[in-house]
């Protein structure tokens, strides 16, 4: 299933199988947060998602001659962030002494499904506006309560709630196909 975001220009796909230095930029502007939800999913720790977010761009750019460009490259993507993100928990689990394939493999994502639902979120939320997309990462990122948003965004209370009524709209629709999927 391709993803829910605009995909890049298939010229720009182009100039990255090529290895054009700035078409590996704009995959990365494009594809980072969602590339990081997929390896902080699975790591459970900032530094080691932004590691594995590192290791899937390099990743890619020496396979970008490979890339079919006729494809959506986000689906690849995030298949190599998975593997990324399990390489390095399997390193970090040998760094500690242990196994890395012992019982304790909490810090890995339950399934395949929760890993992809938190991609194809990244991509919706990547989709908003940008105040739309403000709300929703301080209440659903940092926790905040709309209240504590309003302070933080420097807006009114007023203005949260709306901007993450229309949010939550514009969400349901760009992940509708989530719910087609399961049913």
């Amino acid at each position: 299933m391709a993803g829910i975001a605009r995909p890049l220009s298939s010229k720009i796909l182009r100039r990255f199988a090529a290895g054009d230095p700035e078409a590996v930029r704009a995959l990365y502007n494009r594809y980072a947060k969602a590339v990081f939800t997929v390896t902080y999913s699975a790591l459970r720790d900032r530094s080691l998602a932004e590691e594995a977010v590192q290791a899937t761009f390099l990743q890619a750019w020496r396979a970008a001659g490979r890339f079919d460009t006729d494809r959506d490259p986000a689906p690849w993507l995030y298949a190599i962030a998975r593997r990324a993100a399990v390489d390095v928990h399997r390193r970090e689990r040998r760094h500690q002494g242990r196994e890395p394939f012992d019982t304790d493999m909490a810090a890995l994502p339950e399934t395949f499904e929760h890993t992809w639902e938190a991609w194809q979120i990244r991509l919706a939320i990547d989709e908003m506006p940008a105040e739309q997309q403000a709300v929703i990462e301080a209440i659903y990122f940092l926790g905040l309560t709309q209240a504590e948003t309003a302070r933080r965004l420097n807006v009114a209370l007023g203005t949260v709630k709306s901007r993450s009524y229309r949010a939550h709209q514009r969400l349901a629709t760009l992940l509708a196909h989530l719910d087609e999927a399961t049913a």
